[in-house]
């Protein structure tokens, strides 16, 4: 029998979470909404009492034809018929990978056993992982589906000390996906609303292997209306995020994407879109004068209320992640998810990712919370990004690297392969990827890294190109490096520049003179752009490194 996991209600009697409602009431609107399986969860419960409930949603589930599932008690489960059990476990992340250990994961495989051989072959038993040995055992032990959590924090379960957050799930799912002839659905559980739903759902993806549900509690049980809470959570689990747009066809070749830059910085000045910067006080001039001088109208505004109303004008949010006051956490966080749900793009430029433990938690939160269409950093910041800890950052520098050119393009294109988007990674050379496309940028001066917020107007820049030109990002991206880094070339040899100081004005004018000729140019090609420096990389495939890798440790 093929189940429909899409949207898994856990209910919650609590009266924080059920108030005043009667639980039977809320089941039967949800399943009338749209929810496609039910887990009937009662921790403290008396053992007759659950019974007594549970029948009651039996035959509520049973009219509807969903499953109804019972979180733990095996007993219940036979008591009332259920289909099935779904069996919790002991946090294991406390224990150290020792005998310790190794005892609770062999308990937890013989309580999946003993449950199969209770409730028979046809049961449907479900095990909740947070860890890939989680999973896999459970896989092995024959779990029918996993429930993976907690992907956030959530009120309704206190007793969780690992939060995935979408990224951890992911990375459970990419482990799974390769074990032969054990392909069980998985659902992620924990803190998932109408606000994050799809981007747990997109973010969590690892290659081919999705998530092929989500569970829900307080989304719907906590819902005044349960009915219409699960009816829009049903559709937002089964329907493409707005904020991410599959690109297919994207031209590879140097030449061809070097002969649509100037349409992409036309479209800039023709539809002048509005440029928003969440940015520190000392950049906010110099970012508003790039922007108007390539033909965007900015405003700089780091007050996440408004972003509703100004993603609702057409525009793009960069967010540089100057400050890390909670407050200004939570203002990134808003903008950003609001220009999500306009369908509008988001750069993110996390500012010294590394330098500090409160500034990779809130890089990994803005990851977990967020889309974002283009990131953008240093070495050492895109390897935060990437999940590296040892990364250490005395500032907002990157420190000398030790990588090779094709690593750092390697690194590029797996940021942008896991968070499907653009990663530019900035340095003496560029490296930019859209995790199929990679590409070394070698424009640039040495002035651009002796003045103040060169980093943050790049990404205004970026930003601009990218709510003009919405086709294809990384065009739209490569576009805006080239005029940017270009222009510094030809501010550098003016005569009148001689140095830092009396670079920035000239730079500024040589931007605006680069968008004029590009406008000029009615789309076409252009003198300036025969100072573009790019060269096409062609990387293994992420796949393929990893199994090189494993075969050269054995």
């Amino acid at each position: 029998m093929v189940l429909d996991y899409s949207l898994y209600l856990v209910t919650d009697s609590t009266p924080a979470v059920l108030g005043k409602k009667k639980i039977e009431d809320v089941v039967q609107a949800a399943v009338y909404g749209g929810a496609t399986i039910v887990q009937y969860r009662e921790k403290h419960g008396e053992t007759a009492n659950m019974i007594k409930t549970a029948e009651g949603l039996r035959a509520i589930c049973h009219e509807s034809n969903t499953p109804l599932i019972i979180n733990d008690r095996v007993d219940v489960a036979l008591a009332v018929k259920a289909q099935g059990v779904h069996l919790g476990q002991t946090d294991m992340s406390t224990f150290p990978k020792t005998s310790l250990y190794q005892v609770e994961m062999l308990k937890y495989s013989q309580e999946i056993t003993v449950a199969r051989q209770l409730l028979g072959p046809e049961a449907i038993i479900g095990a909740t992982v947070s860890s890939i040995d989680e999973a896999v055992t459970a896989i092995e032990a024959g779990a029918d589906y996993l429930g993976i959590g907690t992907v956030y924090a959530t009120a309704t379960k206190d007793d969780t000390k690992v939060i995935l957050g979408p990224t951890g799930v992911r990375d459970i799912l990419d482990a799974i996906s390769v074990l032969e002839n054990k392909k069980v659905p998985t659902i992620a559980i924990g803190g998932i609303n109408a606000k994050n739903i799809q981007r747990v759902m997109f973010k969590s993806q690892a290659g081919s292997k999705r998530l092929d549900g989500v569970a829900v509690v307080s989304a719907i049980v906590a819902a005044d209306d349960a009915k219409a809470a699960a009816q829009e959570l049903r559709e937002l689990v089964n329907k493409s995020p707005g904020f991410f747009k599959e690109q297919a066809n994207q031209t590879k070749e140097v030449n061809e994407l070097l002969g649509r830059v100037n349409a992409v910085i036309r479209e800039v000045g023709l539809q002048k879109p509005l440029c928003h910067n969440m940015t520190n006080l000392v950049v906010q001039n110099f970012a508003a004068n790039v922007a108007l001088a390539i033909g965007s109208s900015p405003i700089m505004a780091n007050n996440g209320d408004e972003a509703s109303e100004l993603a609702a004008l057409g525009g793009s949010l960069v967010v540089n992640m100057g400050s890390v006051t909670p407050e200004a956490i939570m203002n990134y966080e808003r903008a950003a998810q609001a220009y999500n749900s306009c369908d509008r793009p988001v750069l993110f430029d996390p500012v010294g990712a590394g330098a500090t433990k409160l500034r990779r938690g809130a890089v990994r939160r803005m990851l977990a919370n967020c889309y974002f269409e283009v990131l953008k950093g240093n070495e050492n910041e895109i390897r935060v990004l990437l999940g590296d800890v040892s990364t250490q950052q005395k500032g907002v520098d990157s420190s000398a690297s030790t990588s090779s050119d094709l690593d750092k393009a390697t690194l590029a294109r797996d940021l942008a392969a896991r968070e499907h988007g653009v990663v530019v990674l900035t340095g003496e050379t560029d490296y930019l990827s859209d995790g199929k496309r990679t590409y070394a940028v070698k424009n640039g001066h040495e002035y651009l890294g002796r003045i103040t917020g060169t980093g943050c107007t790049l990404g205004t820049t970026i930003a601009a190109c990218l709510a003009a030109h919405r086709e294809d990002k990384l065009l739209a991206t490569l576009s805006a490096m080239l005029m940017f880094e270009v222009a510094s070339e030809r501010a550098a040899i003016r005569l009148d520049v001689k140095g830092p100081g009396t670079f920035v004005p000239a730079f500024i004018d040589e931007l605006y003179e680069v968008a004029q000729l590009a406008r000029k140019s009615d789309g076409g090609w252009s003198s300036w752009l025969a100072s573009a420096k790019v060269e096409e990389i062609t990387l293994r495939k992420a796949d393929e490194m990893k199994r090189v890798l494993e075969n050269a440790g054995k």
